[in-house]
This record gives C-alpha cells, structure tokens and sequence, in this order.
C-alpha cells in the first residue's frame, strides 16, 4: 500500500510539473529574467503550491499520524544559520545557471532532456560532497 500510494503521489507531482512547465527550462529562466521578457507564470505555480501548501501543514502539525498510519514528522528547525543561507545560496545560483531544481530535474531526465541528466548527476555530485565535508565523525577512540 505504501509503495503505490508513494508512487501515485510521486505521479501526481510529476505531472503538475510537466502540465506547468516547470520541467522545462527556459521557462524557469523566463521567469527568473527580470529585465527581459519575465514570464509570471512561475509565480502561479508558487502561489498555486503555497495555497494548497499552508493549510496542509496545519492539518498536518495537529495529527500525531500520518495517513498511511507512520508518525508525523514534521521539520522542527527554524534557525537562519550559516549553513542554511549558504546552502539556500547555492540552491539558487544553480536553479538560475540551470532553470532546474530538483523535483523538475528528475522529471526531465525521465522524460530525456540532457540538460536533466547533467543537472542531476551535478546535484548528486554535490550531495556526495556535502556527505563527505560534513558528515558527522565517530570521536576518536581514547587508549
């Protein structure tokens, strides 16, 4: 049961993404070029998923379950650290070089764009990295 209802939601994401374009790139780039021919639609979909998204997670900070019966796990973060602001930085600076973010990314791989297939492998490149950089350490054992 949870494998398929993984995979519907992970379907229905995809398609989302597909129908409002946000798996092509030059759409992303569109809306990230201010000074030229901006295109707003990005904005819609981010209107679109916060609308759908808040009251979603105000149900969700009230249930002790989730739906497929696993504990709520909820992030209980809410520090702006150093990491964060340079992750976020990163984040951004690579979604306007690209026009990808992750979720769009995966679906234009599967859909065969090779900008998808670099992005990813750059993400999961940079993901390595970040295992390895930070990576809590065992203590070193005392004699």
């Amino acid at each position: 049961m949870r494998a398929a209802a993984s995979f519907a939601i992970g379907l229905l994401f995809g398609l989302g993404l597909l129908l409002s374009g946000m798996s092509n790139p030059a759409k992303v780039l569109g809306f990230l070029d201010l000074a030229g021919a901006w295109d707003p639609s990005l904005a819609l979909v981010m209107a679109g998923a916060i609308a759908v998204g808040l009251p979603s997670f105000a149900l969700a900070r009230r249930r002790q379950r989730a739906w497929l019966g696993d504990k709520m796990q909820l992030p209980a973060g809410r520090a702006i650290d150093r990491p964060l602001v340079v992750g976020s930085l990163l984040f951004g600076i690579g979604w306007g070089i690209a026009g990808f973010c992750p979720g769009p990314a995966l679906v234009a791989l599967g859909i065969g764009v090779p900008q998808g297939l670099v992005f990813v492998l750059a993400m999961l490149a940079g993901m390595g990295l970040h295992e390895v950089l930070f990576r809590p350490r065992p203590p070193a054992a005392q004699h």
